[in-house]
């Protein structure tokens, strides 16, 4: 057994006896215990942290708390981190309209120049910064997004109370990535911490589009789950 994997073993008991929130010891203290050298030990809560297992608070590290499993729906975030009994939240970094053209104007179905909304939020849990949203939708629907739409709120619930625009269905894919510098900063994450990335296209009940979503949540603290039936 490599010595690194063998030291992730006794780690991994050593996270159970901490419990959520237990901070580890540094890694000198942690190294002499399991009789390994500083190098080897460093592998080994690196796989932990990758792994969600643990992560960074300051200067040292603690034990992390489960992963956010993020229901794959129609759902917004905010309804999917509540019923875990989490704090959702969200941070505005950009709320601008633009000349839509090339892929963005045929996923959204408007002709290329016309007016789209571009909304880009991190998002937070219980504080912690957790992914990167960015949201595109024709200017057309969604007229007074850029007065009266309160950033940290569900887009969902105001795009259906503010212009009667309700989700009628979606497609979504899902793929590892790893962020570029700019949103590794916005996510407060390094940059070779592997992502999730779910690309999104909704549209409406009569089933014209009405939203482009690209969100980049972090590896070591989302799962996704889907429900799914027997076919034919």
């Amino acid at each position: 057994m490599p010595k690194y994997y063998a030291a992730k073993a006794q780690l991994t008991e050593l996270l159970v006896e901490l419990g959520e929130g237990g901070t580890l010891p540094t890694e000198r203290e942690l190294a002499e215990r399991y009789g390994v050298a500083r190098e080897t030990l460093r592998l080994a809560l690196r796989e932990l942290l990758l792994e969600g297992r643990v992560r960074r608070q300051g200067r040292g590290t603690v034990v992390a708390g489960p992963k956010i499993e993020q229901p794959l729906s129609l759902s917004s975030y905010t309804e999917g981190v509540r019923r875990q009994g989490r704090l959702p939240g969200r941070r505005l970094i950009a709320l601008e309209r633009f000349a839509a053209e090339g892929e963005v104007a045929a996923e959204l179905g408007v002709a290329e120049g016309d007016q789209v909304w571009h909304l880009e939020r991190v998002l937070l849990a219980d504080e912690e910064r957790v992914g990167l949203e960015s949201t595109y939708a024709p200017v057309a629907l969604l007229p007074g997004l850029g007065d009266d739409f309160d950033p940290v709120s569900s887009f969902y619930r105001y795009a259906k109370e503010a212009c009667g625009l309700v989700a009628g269905g979606g497609r979504e894919r899902i793929e590892t990535v790893l962020a570029t510098p700019r949103e590794a900063l916005l996510i407060g994450t390094p940059p070779a911490l592997p992502m999730l990335l779910l690309h999104r296209s909704s549209w409406d009940a009569s089933g014209h589009p009405f939203e482009r979503v690209r969100t980049l949540y972090r590896g070591d603290r989302f799962s996704f789950s889907a429900e799914l039936s027997a076919g034919e």
